[in-house]
């Protein structure tokens, strides 16, 4: 029990810095961590595997969760022959040679055209998929690929559908950890469908957004639970969170478009297909060992994806310059 409870407290899915939470219920993510929290009995020696100690970095781009999932499947999977297709990293987006890049002013200013009537309109809900690299001390990483639906229903329920699939190999054995025993699963496994009770949280991501960039800055900035500004990888950590959580309209993705395009250091490198098949205007960013791709609609500003890849080897936890450390892609 001891090794449980220690987990848990390390993977504390109520920030100790947000107190709108203390008598409040969970927010969706801090509720997905806690449920799989909860399902899983890892042993000491798998603690000890994940979690920070001396001369062990925290692995800051992973939720303790999913590297449990990750870390359990190791050695359940790799030993397979046919496992290849499904523990196999995604490689980066390539950028289109030729292409020219569209600057970041100039989308915004194609996203405020295209908001002009109005429409769409701000939905709460999201359908994302999206694929995670796992990483242990002592084992290869692994990509657990999955897609999930949230949808929002008019008494503050809602609903979260999450699948165990990759668009990129249709039909081919995907990795799940449903039921906490990870396995292949079949194309499409339903992983977990739930129903969720009334949840009225009025603070960011579960407030709405509004469609005013300063404004829209300050509430990603609260999402982060950050005090001052956004560095601009905390910026594109924070798009992330609010598209976990709200299909936006065309008046908050021109509010979201303008805010990028004041970002210091978010560059344009021409045009993309990513992993849906869909083309979309590429924007970079460079720091600190990770490239941080942002895809958008170039027509709308429409956030499509977002790609974090390694710049660096890190021999440690058998990853290279150039895997994909995560990429999601939002499909309204």
């Amino acid at each position: 029990m001891a090794d449980e409870l220690e987990l848990l407290r390390s993977a504390n899915p109520v920030p100790h810095d947000g107190p709108h939470l203390g008598d409040g219920p969970l927010d969706l993510d801090a509720e997905r961590r806690l449920a799989r929290l909860l399902s899983e009995r890892p042993s000491g020696r798998l603690r000890d595997r994940l979690l920070p100690g001396p001369g062990r970095p925290r692995l800051a781009w992973g939720l303790v969760a999913t590297a449990v999932v990750a870390a359990l499947t190791l050695t359940l999977v790799l030993s397979g022959p046919d496992t290849a297709p499904a523990v196999a990293a995604p490689r980066p987006l390539v950028v289109h040679t030729g292409s020219t890049p569209v600057p970041l002013d100039r989308l915004a200013d194609r996203a405020e055209q295209a908001a002009a009537d109005g429409s769409p309109r701000l939905r709460k809900g999201t359908h994302v998929q999206s694929w995670s690299l796992g990483m242990s001390d002592d084992k290869p990483p692994i990509t657990l690929p999955e897609e999930r639906i949230v949808r929002w229903r008019a008494d503050a329920s809602h609903t979260e559908l999450v699948v165990a699939t990759d668009p990129r190999h249709p039909g081919r054995p995907v990795l799940s950890d449903a039921g906490g025993e990870p396995h292949l699963v079949d194309d499409g496994h339903v992983i977990s469908d739930r129903t969720y009770p009334p949840s009225w949280s009025d603070a960011p991501p579960q407030s709405p957004p509004p469609s005013d960039p300063a404004r829209l800055r300050a509430y990603l900035t609260e999402a982060q639970y950050i005090d001052g500004p956004l560095t601009t990888p905390q910026l594109l950590d924070a798009v992330e969170v609010l598209l976990d959580h709200w299909t936006l309209g065309a008046r908050e993705t021109a509010a979201l478009a303008r805010l990028l395009a004041d970002t210091e250091g978010l560059r344009p490198v021409g045009r993309v297909t990513d992993r849906l098949g869909r083309q979309g205007q590429a924007y970079v960013y460079d720091g600190s060992g990770v490239r941080h791709m942002l895809i958008t609609n170039p027509a709308t500003g429409t956030v499509l994806g977002l790609e974090s890849t390694f710049t660096a080897d890190e021999p440690e936890y058998g990853v290279k310059k150039g895997d994909v450390m995560s990429y999601s892609a939002w499909m309204g």
